[in-house]
């Protein structure tokens, strides 16, 4: 019995740690966040349809061969297909086909076309990472909000103690007449004030917890929980290693942004060589094979002297001791007979054999006047591939901006943080001052109180520029081509 209960413990013991929600750290949110976030699946999804797209344009360079056969049943006057002859007998007709082709000249047209499609579904792919690198910094932003109001939330708690504190001592000042009751009241109301900053502190850790697993694609009741991480503990590289200009270099080597744009430049290039190709005529080489069978075919009834007839009797001939000597070749006519319902088969295979026709040629087209279609395409293909290059040069700029401007507004979060870091320490140490004025009975209770609430304000500015220098550096650090960790 003791080792049963020992048994059943033991299992619940393992259930409620089964139950307890994973610890999700910045790296695996990211990891996940690639994998099963609606946005990249989607992303992935016209990348697969690019590279099919790809693989159909190569295809068409290749020769063509189709295969064709048929069967039924033909009633009243028609043509017999053996013979080419009409007919009013019903009668049961199969035919085979084999037909194909290839170019053999198109001015580049079909490589062309292959090659843009390749460059495209490479673009695609560019444009699957770059919907993930948006992603993965979207998850940075929120682990970072999530942190800092867990943080905030700490410091909110902190506060409630310290009200507390001295609140309880507050309280037996009064009760011995040192102290009037509305000191009490006023630590009171403080309270539920600092009660009240903590509930939203809480409210603000869920919320962003909520905004976390919609980009994971996570299902909202499902626990979820990040693995808190001190600010400070953080590795972050120093300016000198982000200067923007080393960065935008590096950057714009290896942005998939960057790539998707270049790639879309060659094939808008690509495009208007195809759209070229139109004016020049195109060379095709056609090859079919054909066959059929119908029951109606005449066919002769036998070989040598049992299938023809006997000799015409308008044949001249002379008699010589009673044998006949003709003078000229004698004329023979075919004994034929036609196939009936019973032997329908019968001489199938020597049928389509004796019908089995081929036929090879060669087939130029000359484009003469299609209605300025060709020309009109061309010039489109001018046009995209002039939007493609200034789609190029702009990204280009974004991305440099984007990066100088990343940059400044580190250098601003760094003086923030130091700014913010001096406010803190002078707020710490201007609070305890007024707590010891305030036991010394110099210092009344809102003087001590707006005291206390600066200092906490102080803390909870100079974490959130902690949080806001650190997502800052992050971001210039993934420019740089390092992968989102803490």
């Amino acid at each position: 019995m003791k080792y049963i209960l020992y048994l059943f413990f033991i299992t619940i013991s393992l259930s409620a740690t089964a139950q307890t929600p994973q610890q999700w750290d910045l790296k695996t949110c990211v990891e996940y966040a690639i994998q099963h976030n609606i946005s990249v699946q989607q992303a992935d999804i016209q990348s697969r349809l690019a590279k099919l797209q790809s693989e159909l344009a190569k295809s068409n360079q290749l020769p063509t061969l189709n295969g064709s056969t048929g069967m039924g049943l033909r009633l009243g006057r028609s043509i017999d297909p053996t013979t080419n002859g009409f007919t009013n007998t019903q009668f049961l007709y199969n035919n085979f086909g084999m037909n194909g082709g290839v170019q053999i000249f198109n001015a580049g047209k079909l490589k062309n076309n292959a090659d843009a499609a390749n460059l495209s579904w490479q673009a695609s792919e560019a444009d699957k990472q770059n919907t993930s690198n948006d992603i993965s910094l979207s998850v940075a932003t929120y682990y970072l909000q999530v942190l800092s109001a867990i943080e905030q939330a700490e410091i909110a708690k902190i506060q409630i103690g310290q009200t507390t504190q001295q609140l309880a001592a507050t309280k037996k000042r009064v009760e011995v007449g040192l102290l009037p009751e509305l000191n009490l009241l006023e630590l009171e109301t403080q309270l539920a004030n600092d009660s009240s900053t903590y509930i939203s502190a809480n409210a603000n850790v869920e919320q962003s917890k909520m905004s976390m697993k919609a980009l994971l694609n996570l299902d909202a009741s499902q626990p979820f929980d990040i693995q808190v991480q001190a600010v400070d503990q953080i590795k972050l590289q120093s300016f000198a290693d982000l200067q923007p200009d080393y960065v935008y270099t590096v950057a714009a080597a290896n942005l998939p942004s960057v790539k998707a744009a270049n790639l879309r430049v060659k094939v808008a290039e690509k495009n208007k060589l195809v759209a070229k190709a139109n004016f020049y005529p195109t060379l095709s080489f056609g090859y079919n094979l054909s066959s059929n069978f119908s029951n109606v075919f005449n066919y002769v009834s036998g070989y040598n002297l049992t299938g023809v007839s006997t000799p015409n009797a308008t044949t001249p001939f002379v008699t010589v001791n009673s044998a006949k000597y003709y003078i000229q070749s004698p004329v023979f006519s075919p004994v034929t007979t036609q196939r009936n319902w019973g032997n329908i088969w019968n001489g199938w295979g020597d049928q389509v054999n004796n019908n089995f026709g081929q036929s090879f040629g060669l087939q130029m087209s000359i484009p003469i006047f299609n209605g300025n279609q060709s020309k009109i395409t061309y010039k489109q293909s001018l046009l995209n591939y002039r939007n493609a290059s200034l789609t190029q040069e702009n990204t280009n700029l974004k991305l440099k901006q984007d990066i100088y401007t990343a940059y400044n507004n580190a250098v601003i979060a760094f003086n923030k943080l130091v700014a913010n870091q001096k406010a803190t320490a002078s707020a710490e140490k201007t609070y305890l001052f007024a707590t010891k004025r305030y036991d010394l009975g110099l210092l009344g209770t809102i003087e001590l109180l707006n005291n206390q609430n600066n200092f906490l304000k102080a803390k909870m500015n100079f974490k959130a520029a902690q949080y806001e220098y650190v997502f800052r550096i992050k971001l210039l650090e993934f420019y740089k081509g390092e992968s989102l960790s803490l």
